[in-house]
């Protein structure tokens, strides 16, 4: 009679707790389920940044994979849905536009709808660019629901600590192992400088065959243990601080985030069920921390809920996100301001690839590399969308501005914006994130195609003006149909 032989376990510790860390932790024992034995640190004495509330749609499908009941989720986090972002004064002083989830108008095969809207404008025929986008138009009426096939792209608002303690639950009941402690040392072996185990402040050393790194900033594994390296991007994006604070709700939930440009900065409002999210991202060569206390204090509607917290960071990446046998998460392996609220995402992708690419046969080093290509292309595609916002702008109203103006870009940036302007055309490329919003947010904030392609002079005046009116009043239809926000909130979460 043959043996059978027993599969060793994969030992997967896990770093660190907050969003990056439950995240990991539900995902791996969700979906690797008897493959792996999930060990998270985390100490209850250990703050967590958690003030990111506002995601991008990407997250729903991420729930999906991990079979996340939609309506528990929003109740225990007191979630509402997002459609987009609204950027005030960051073309001009008094301007705003709306970064919306969804596709502006049709495409066809030989060019975006931004050429067809181009002519439409140049003939009085077009009114502004975000009239031919459903999910801006349902934002704007403060409406929203489920729409059949997906027809309306959204994401979430989110209490990011009742997030991880969401996750948490799902993760426990799985059977991961959480150890409420803070970590003294990291034990690395010869010759090949992988972790081994941690030694906690208990004393008990936990031994693992892969790590996790969730320790926010400081980066214990991947940095302070492995020497990783970090690459600064503060050159490009100059703001280096936040301040968080949260307040009573004074009205309903709207069903956007909204960004609201400061003289050297940027102030963020997140409508949660239950009250909202505050904080200004700023530049610490213009404001000191009191002064930004006091001018997001004085800018808050609502009575605050908490003292306001102070964060300060550096832009940019570490030169490996996956090192040796520890893979970074969240602030631990780089960070972007939370503008086009990728910080999630980012988190998100790093879980998937990493499970695509799992080391069930033992460590591969070209996996390795293969991870961090495409973990290096995903975080500067959204380095160049957010330095987009500030650099093509009109404001010349204070020294921050007018350095944002002038200051070198990305050459990859630098190429987008060039080949638009001078000829309305965007490119996808590979798995890039954004799509449509490179043209809504470059057009949002005033940069406008010098051409459009010959293509679109093919049809007569008549049906380019049929084609662009089908297309919003089937969005005015639409929307004219859906409920307000907060009824379908109150309604879907009871």
């Amino acid at each position: 009679m043959a043996s059978t032989q027993t599969k060793k376990k994969q030992r997967l510790v896990i770093a660190g707790g907050g969003t990056a860390g439950w995240m990991a932790a539900a995902a791996f024992t969700r979906l690797l389920g008897k493959e792996v034995d999930v060990t998270l640190i985390e100490s209850s004495e250990i703050g967590t940044v958690g003030v990111g509330e506002a995601t991008i749609p990407t997250l729903v499908f991420f729930h999906k994979l991990l079979k996340i009941n939609e309506q528990e989720f929003m109740a225990q986090t007191n979630a509402t849905f997002k459609l987009g972002i609204n950027f005030e004064n960051w073309k001009d002083l008094e301007h705003a536009y709306l970064h919306a989830f969804g596709v502006t108008g049709k495409d066809c095969w030989a060019a975006g709808f931004q050429h067809f809207w181009m002519r439409g404008l140049k003939e009085g025929l077009a009114t502004d660019f975000g009239d031919y986008c459903l999910e801006r138009k349902a934002a704007e009426a403060n409406k929203f629901a489920h729409l059949p096939n997906n027809g309306l792209n959204y994401a979430y608002h989110i209490d990011a600590t009742r997030y991880a303690g969401f996750l948490r639950n799902l993760a426990e009941k799985e059977g991961l192992r959480r150890i409420d402690s803070t970590i003294k040392e990291v034990t690395t072996r010869e010759p090949d400088g992988f972790i081994t185990a941690l030694t906690l402040a208990s004393g008990e050393v936990i031994e693992g065959d892969f790590f996790v790194d969730c320790t926010g900033f400081k980066g214990l594994l991947i940095e302070k243990a492995l020497h990783t390296g970090y690459e600064d991007w503060s050159h490009w994006l100059p703001c280096d601080s936040a301040v968080a604070v949260q307040t009573e709700s004074v009205g309903e939930p709207i069903p956007y985030t909204r960004c609201i440009a400061h003289e050297a900065g940027w102030q963020w409002r997140i409508p949660l069920q239950n009250r909202v999210g505050n904080g200004m991202v700023f530049c610490s060569n213009y404001f000191s921390d009191d002064e930004v206390i006091e001018k997001l204090l004085n800018n808050v509607e609502g009575k605050p809920l908490n003292d306001p917290r102070v964060i300060h960071f550096r832009t940019g990446k570490r030169r490996k996100q996956w090192n040796r046998n520890c893979l970074a998460l969240g602030l631990a392996s780089g960070f972007l301001e939370p503008l086009e609220s990728t910080s999630i995402h980012l988190i998100q992708q790093g879980i998937v690839r990493f499970l695509r690419m799992f080391p069930t046969a033992g460590i591969v080093q070209e996996d390795i590399d293969e991870f961090n290509r495409q973990a290096d292309f995903d975080i500067e595609h959204i380095r160049d969308f957010i330095i987009l916002h500030y650099h093509v702008t009109n404001r010349t109203d204070s020294p921050f501005w007018r350095h944002c103006r002038q200051m070198d870009i990305p050459a990859s940036l630098r190429h987008r914006i060039d080949l638009f302007k001078k000829t309305g055309r965007v490119f996808r490329e590979g798995s890039e994130l954004f799509d449509d919003s490179w043209q809504q947010v470059m057009i949002g904030q005033g940069l406008m195609p010098q051409s459009y392609h010959p293509i679109v002079d093919t049809m007569s005046r008549q049906e380019l003006e049929t084609l662009l009116n089908s297309i919003k009043q089937g969005i005015e239809k639409t929307v004219a149909k859906l409920p307000p926000h907060q009824d379908y909130i109150t309604r879907f979460c009871g």
